[in-house]
């Protein structure tokens, strides 16, 4: 069988320890939590000024 540039790649790619793996996932647990408390304060903010965040002179 031929071996390709491709197959290589993966056999030597980065192998992370579980320490590294379990700092990734809480990064991206991190991450996504703010994106949720981002969207939710913009939604809050919108309520908040109601319509008249429409109401503006051009």
């Amino acid at each position: 069988m031929v071996s390709t540039v491709n197959d290589r790649r993966e056999e030597e790619g980065i192998v992370l320890t579980p320490e590294q793996q379990r700092a990734r996932r809480q990064r991206s647990i991190a991450i996504a939590v703010l994106l949720g408390v981002l969207a939710v304060l913009f939604y809050l903010v919108t309520l908040v000024k109601g319509p008249g965040v429409l109401n503006r002179p051009l």
